[in-house]
């Protein structure tokens, strides 16, 4: 990363540190860097830029850096990094800001951080579809859009054979209301594919 001039770069981008301070509900500019969030991500290690680099990066207003990055879709939305925040930032929910605003704007994660985007919209689909998770047709879904036909093939039949594992999705009260949910979404433009 090449240097920046910091008075410039907040000035310049003043609407989208606002913008992510607003829409993730967070006071971003509250962080001081401890390192905390860093420290105990369970994914650190994958990401091109670690937690407490991307509130940084919020805080001076680096969106394109931003919404380039692996990381927002490496992030496992554990909310690790969130409870051991001493300013009580919930990074996790400004992870989720970036992923939908670069949705929005059509960033397409890059490497593998990809497969991780397949991954999560065949996550909703299926959760869309039957009120919860339906493993066999989210790995069907995942495989199908990541081109990787076979990936965990050799786990089924033993997940299967010890009763973890339903072929068919199980029914759910109030699916109604989970899609009534999606569609709401959908309408304020929440990044729901």
């Amino acid at each position: 990363m090449e240097s920046i001039n910091v008075n410039q770069s907040i000035t310049k981008n003043a609407d989208f540190i606002e913008e992510i301070g607003i829409e993730s509900g967070q006071p971003v500019q509250k962080c001081y860097q401890c390192g905390k969030c860093t420290a105990g991500c369970p994914v650190a290690f994958a990401m091109d830029y670690p937690p407490q680099q991307v509130i940084r990066m919020v805080q001076l207003g680096m969106k394109d850096e931003l919404l380039k990055s692996n990381t927002i879709w490496i992030c496992a939305s554990c909310s690790t990094c969130s409870t051991r925040c001493p300013c009580e930032v919930e990074i996790a929910h400004v992870m989720e800001t970036l992923r939908i605003m670069a949705g929005k704007a059509g960033t397409a994660p890059a490497g593998k951080a990809k497969y991780v985007e397949v991954m999560y919209n065949a996550l909703l689909n299926t959760v869309e579809k039957y009120g919860r998770t339906y493993e066999v047709g989210l790995v069907m879904e995942n495989n199908l859009k990541s081109g990787k036909l076979f990936n965990g093939a050799d786990m089924g039949l033993p997940m299967f054979q010890k009763g973890k594992l339903q072929l068919m999705p199980s029914k759910v009260q109030g699916a109604a209301e989970i899609a009534r949910i999606f569609a709401e979404v959908r309408k304020m433009e929440g990044g729901v594919k």
